[in-house]
């Protein structure tokens, strides 16, 4: 392997790392131009309360409802 100091490859290598640093400096300037405030978010309230409609529906619910189909009565 040759040695880049000798051959001159050695302004490959910094051009190379002066344009990934000035590539990396341009990000940084566009995220700080481009970059807005956070508009303000205001809390949502949920309603908690229970409607006594939805509370007389759990009360009024049968453990038995009637089901769409009907179980065999011996099993085979």
């Amino acid at each position: 392997m040759t040695n880049p100091f000798e051959s001159g490859q050695i302004k490959n290598y910094l051009l190379l790392y002066a344009s990934v640093v000035v590539i990396m400096i341009l990000f940084f300037i566009a995220t700080t131009l481009f970059n807005n405030e956070p508009k303000k978010i205001e809390k949502r309230v949920f309603n908690t309360e229970t409607t006594s409609s939805l509370q007389k529906n759990k009360k009024s619910a049968e453990p038995h409802a009637k089901t769409k189909f009907k179980l065999l009565d011996k099993a085979y």
